[in-house]
């Protein structure tokens, strides 16, 4: 049986070398991506980790581990102070030219660290103990106004352990309540659907349940979080330019049935409208949606692209809890039909009250 508790790759002792004040990543470079990593304990988060960091990738790597106690494989790093006093656990190389550290106090401050080392990152991994909602991670990493020009928020990518994830499924299908595990998949981009060597049969029926909660994200199968690379680095799930909505979706949400369109199920609802709409209003609608919580729907994440009234730009639309982003993208092609198509993740959706809701915006 796989193990979670894995330990990341052993810290290595390096030759001394002459310290060097740090230097800030030039004005002109591309911002790191970061990729969260949550999954339940058991699932494989670790064993992902530790893949990642030993495949041949050529990549320069930092692993952040956040809420971890001392259990973890780097042996207790030094703890330094930092800017108005905040600890930050100092950063400890790998073998393989890796960083890796333990943060349990500032987050912020240990990306700003990182991102002005001299020998810059790649890629960053920010791997989760014990977080049953990604999201508030996301205010921090997506639109964070200190980090912004420097990091980049790539995908969330959830572990699933194929085999005892069934149990969960049968356990609380009839069930208003959720495990962690529900939520994960919620405001995932990436579902790596771990240990399917321990599933015989009828894998296609697990991977539709994971769909029904999300239909945005994609299901990458594996045995110990052997994956391909392409599927975790470079997603851009959170980019201007991820504007693509295959119509598959809509499609998805026309065939639900009517008695499964308003439940208490964690669900993927597709709204769109084919008039132009008026952008003033859509902010006020998501406003609505999810700062004031008028209605009964607990609203997870939306993304969408919006056909705006007096504009040729295609405009983006992101949206997780309460933050929320729209921005032109890039202008309609010719041969586009001109479409607002918005997916919405949730509990407790309402296919009526979403799309009347939304064509209220009309411009």
């Amino acid at each position: 049986m796989e193990d979670d508790d894995d330990c990341p790759p052993l810290a290595v002792e390096l030759p001394p070398r002459a310290p060097s004040p740090p230097e800030p990543a030039p004005s002109d470079a591309s911002p790191v991506g970061v990729t969260v990593i949550t999954g339940y304990l058991g699932a494989g988060k670790s064993t992902l980790v530790n893949y990642i960091l030993n495949e041949q990738h050529g990549k320069r790597i930092a692993v952040i581990l956040n809420e971890f106690g001392e259990e973890i494989g780097v042996e207790r790093a030094m703890i330094n102070e930092g800017q108005g006093g905040a600890l930050v656990e100092e950063w400890v190389e790998l073998a393989n030219g890796c960083v890796c550290c333990s943060v349990k106090h500032s987050l912020v401050q240990a990306l700003e660290q990182l991102v002005q080392r001299k020998d810059r990152m790649d890629h960053i991994l920010l791997e989760t103990t014990g977080l049953a909602d990604p999201a508030p991670l996301v205010s921090v990493l997506w639109l964070d106004d200190q980090l912004e020009s420097s990091i980049r928020l790539d995908s969330i990518i959830t572990v699933i352990d194929a085999k005892n994830f069934r149990v969960q499924i049968d356990e609380h299908k009839n069930s208003s309540s959720f495990p962690e595990a529900f939520h994960q998949i919620a405001f995932a981009d990436v579902v790596i659907l771990n240990k399917i060597d321990l599933v015989k049969d009828n894998v296609e029926d697990l991977e539709k349940h994971i769909r029904d909660v999300n239909a945005l994200m994609t299901v990458v199968r594996s045995v110990r979080c052997q994956v391909d690379l392409n599927e975790v680095f470079n997603r851009q799930a959170y980019g201007a330019k991820n504007s693509s909505h295959p119509q598959e979706l809509l499609d998805y949400s026309k065939s639900i049935p009517p008695n499964r369109r308003h439940d208490n199920s964690i669900s993927t609802l597709c709204i769109y409208e084919q008039d132009p709409v008026n952008l003033a209003k859509v902010e006020s609608w998501l406003e609505d949606l999810l700062w004031e919580k008028k209605s009964s729907m607990d609203i997870y994440r939306c993304k969408g692209i919006l056909h705006i009234h007096d504009s040729d730009q295609v405009h983006t639309l992101q949206a997780v809890r309460e933050v929320y982003e729209v921005v032109p993208a890039r202008k309609w092609s010719e041969t586009e039909s001109r479409m607002n198509k918005i997916v919405v993740i949730g509990r407790n959706l309402d296919i009526n009250v979403l799309q009347d809701s939304f064509s209220g915006c009309k411009g």
